[in-house]
């Protein structure tokens, strides 16, 4: 489509009300508090996949994230890492990133990332999706392993198994995310990093606010047509909880302009990325709500001069270490040699 394009400007507007999700220790041997439906999230993403060329039209919300993720792992890691797991693999998109050449452009002549990789085993849920472009070169001259795995909530691997383990854009559908935190730190070896990105609380709030509203105007209630998403307070804490150490944690916003609202929800059906909650209301959504929806989305949302609509996918990119003999460690509090009052001009302010 013409009209859409990705942007690297921070948030339009601040919503009214933003769901999100907020996690808290869970005492062993209790259940798992289920947010999202495991099964109807597999049949999403399966029948995505099996529309190929749809599928593959779609994926440059996934593809921008994953080149955006090896940035910060070319930028901050200098280091090479001879086995590395990419959790929640989806189609490939971080092998697709690591393979591509000249990664640094400061450097035009600078060798693909995939040269510090000596394999790399992809783990999804969904087969399809997952060899969907199997026989495509485009993760050629690297050794990728693809695996099927029953939920990514459960990881099949040992202790200390991996270098690196990064995961861009499928952490936001895990039920239990401090338990795969956790379980991170097990499989990574001592000293070796966790890269990831997912998607944050405000995501898509256009359309969640819009959707509120019309489901108010044309049937006098509220169902939750958005899925709930983690909120980028709650990272650091997880991390650190789930035992990393030397931690970032940063936000960054990508806009993308569509047509009309009809276009978004159907490339977020494409892209396997329709809502999976747990007890959402089933059955398509009405055409009055759908038509309010539109309206509502373009009188609060629509820029003036722009032909489209905007909608904000916000990313919460991490990195995490685990702990390891030897590992850098922060500063003593008050080791300092240099007084912060010094530097900013004293210790008082007076209102002018």
């Amino acid at each position: 489509m013409s009209l859409r394009h990705l942007s690297r400007r921070v948030a339009l507007a601040q919503p009214s009300y933003i769901a999100s999700r907020t996690f808290a220790s869970q005492t062993p041997g209790n259940p798992v508090f289920e947010v999202f439906n495991r099964k109807v999230k597999h049949l999403q993403k399966d029948r995505a996949a099996r529309n190929v060329e749809e599928s593959r039209k779609t994926d440059y919300i996934k593809d921008e994230v994953a080149m955006r993720l090896c940035e910060r792992y070319e930028q901050d890691i200098k280091r090479d890492f001879p086995k590395v797991l990419d959790l929640g693999a989806n189609s490939c998109n971080i092998a697709r990133a690591l393979t591509t050449p000249n990664p640094d452009p400061s450097t035009p002549t600078s060798p693909p990332l995939a040269d510090k990789i000596s394999q790399l085993t992809c783990i999804d849920t969904s087969e399809a999706l997952l060899y969907r472009d199997a026989d495509e070169p485009v993760t050629s001259g690297m050794n990728v392993e693809r695996q099927v795995v029953p939920n990514l909530e459960s990881l099949p691997f040992e202790p200390n198994t991996f270098d690196a383990v990064l995961s861009s854009l499928s952490m936001h559908w895990v039920n239990d995310l401090p338990s795969l935190l956790a379980q991170v730190n097990t499989i990574l070896k001592p000293d070796c990093p966790f890269i990831a990105a997912m998607f944050g609380g405000d995501t898509l709030f256009e359309l969640r606010t819009s959707l509120q509203l019309a489901d108010l105007e044309r049937r006098g209630g509220v169902s939750p047509h958005v899925s709930p998403l983690a909120d980028v307070r709650d990272v650091g804490g997880l991390l650190n909880k789930a035992g990393f150490k030397m931690l970032t944690v940063d936000v960054e916003d990508i806009v993308v302009e569509f047509p009309d609202t009809f276009a978004l929800m159907q490339d977020l059906q494409a892209m396997g990325e329709s809502n999976a909650i747990l007890h959402r209301e089933l059955g398509p959504i009405s055409r009055d709500v759908l038509l309010a929806n539109e309206a509502i989305y373009r009188e609060l949302h629509k820029e003036e001069g722009s032909r489209g609509i905007p909608a904000t996918f916000r990313l919460i990119y991490m990195i995490g270490w685990k702990e390891g003999e030897g590992q850098a460690q922060p500063l003593q509090r008050g080791s300092g040699e240099i007084n912060l009052k010094d530097i900013l001009g004293g210790g008082s302010f007076e209102r002018p």
